[in-house]
């Protein structure tokens, strides 16, 4: 019997089916809706046995946790324990947390793996479909998972992971493209192979309306045969380009008169034409020069930043859009990684490891398309945890009258919630 506490209120149990997170139970509703568990029995492989689960019933408890919050395969308990939650999305069975790394561990080794990019592949286009745009900005970047995991190799910062590779929409953040890798993989690993196939990707996606028409990356990027690649391809670019020495040379042979302030002050700008040796193209050289402390006790260096670009604007209108990188691509590279809750991974192995960033990215690719097409506008710039916070978790009884099921919840969200579902529900049906 505990006795005097802090604050005026008791502790007593309910035999009501109460949930803390019904906003999430209508994300599951807006992922059932897209068939989802269709598109698992057409990508993935079926059980071994009669006894055994469908590929849907690890898919869909794991989409909820990594929107939900959770990090670990151990955080799907908090989806077994919420009985309101699993009977409002008939959730009858749910996989053990070891049954489900098992079955990470057979995908991520086998067919299992390019299934599960199909899906994703599915999942984007469909949001595509009910776009009017046709022209995409395509941004690529490498990013790197720490995991001290027995098959997991040194990575070029010195510490044992990953280093998957992502390509984003720009225009809507999605992520087109991923590919998990070995740590010590160099990010200028495949770049054109990657391009190449995001491309054709688009190519087919909308009735074939859709195209990559701009491309972004860092200096990862900045190898001639991608870019010529490029040119031929009809597609602008802006990527960082590597201090070499060709480059340091064009670079001092800048006379004072090619440089001009920064808008905003805080460096300077300067242009040039470079070409690669292996290069079959020319492209523009944007310089920016900004002031940095070398030496602990000498005196103030220069730093340089340059950017190979092919674009016909005025320079400081490519440096501004090579610059929102920064949003569109590694700040949603953060989302993956400290929203969803890819900033780890779970099994001891790559296989298990690829299959688990995988459904990571299907998550974050349907929170995104959930956020843009049903929750609205007013919605669409903010970030999971603030999302989760002001949705997913909020409170509701669910109770059984006259046959059905009623989800009562706050009158404050009451009419939120009821926007949602019809949304959810037109989206299903386009």
């Amino acid at each position: 019997m505990i006795g005097q506490t802090i604050l005026p209120f008791k502790l007593d149990t309910t035999r009501d089916s109460i949930t803390a997170q019904a906003g999430l139970a209508l994300f599951g509703e807006f992922v059932v809706g897209l068939k989802l568990s269709g598109l698992c029995r057409r990508q993935l492989p079926a059980p071994g046995s009669a006894m055994g689960y469908a590929a849907y019933n690890f898919v869909f408890p794991l989409q909820l946790m990594f929107n939900g919050g959770g990090h670990c395969l151990e955080d799907l308990r908090m989806i077994v324990r919420d009985g309101a939650l699993r009977e409002l999305l008939a959730l009858e069975e749910l996989p053990s947390t070891d049954a489900v790394g098992d079955w990470l561990r057979r995908m991520g080794g086998g067919v299992g793996l390019k299934g599960l990019e199909r899906m994703n592949r599915s999942v984007v286009f469909r949001a595509l479909s009910s776009e009017e745009q046709t022209d995409y900005t395509l941004d690529m970047d490498a990013t790197i998972i720490e995991a001290e995991k027995r098959s997991a190799q040194l990575t070029y910062k010195g510490f044992k992971g990953y280093t998957p590779l992502l390509c984003h929409l720009a225009e809507n953040g999605l992520v087109l493209y991923s590919e998990f890798r070995e740590g010590n993989v160099s990010p200028q690993t495949g770049n054109l192979e990657v391009l190449k196939r995001c491309v054709r990707m688009m190519s087919r996606a909308g009735g074939g309306r859709k195209r990559i028409k701009y491309f972004r990356s860092d200096s990862a990027a900045y190898q001639a045969e991608l870019l010529d690649w490029c040119e031929d391809q009809g597609i602008e670019y802006a990527v960082g380009a590597d201090l070499d020495s060709a480059v340091r040379e064009n670079i001092a042979s800048l006379p004072a008169s090619a440089w001009r302030e920064l808008k905003g002050g805080g460096g300077w700008l300067a242009e040039t034409a470079h070409s690669m040796n292996a290069s079959r193209h020319g492209f523009r050289l944007l310089v920016v020069k900004r002031p940095a402390q070398g030496h602990l006790f000498g005196a103030a260096a220069e730093h340089f930043t340059v950017i190979a670009s092919n674009r016909g604007e005025d320079a400081e209108t490519v440096l501004e859009w090579y610059n929102q990188r920064g949003e569109k691509s590694e700040n949603r590279l953060k989302e993956l990684k400290q929203g969803i809750g890819l900033d780890g991974v779970p099994c001891g192995d790559f296989a298990g490891n690829a299959a688990f960033f995988q459904l990571g990215v299907m998550a974050y690719n349907l929170f995104r398309i959930f956020e843009l097409k049903v929750l609205g506008p007013e919605w669409s710039s903010l970030q999971l945890r603030t999302v989760r916070w002001r949705f997913y978790q909020v409170a509701g009884k669910l109770v059984s009258h006259g046959g059905a099921m009623w989800l009562k919840v706050s009158r404050s969200v009451y009419e939120l919630f009821g926007q949602v579902r019809e949304r959810s529900w037109a989206f299903a049906r386009a």
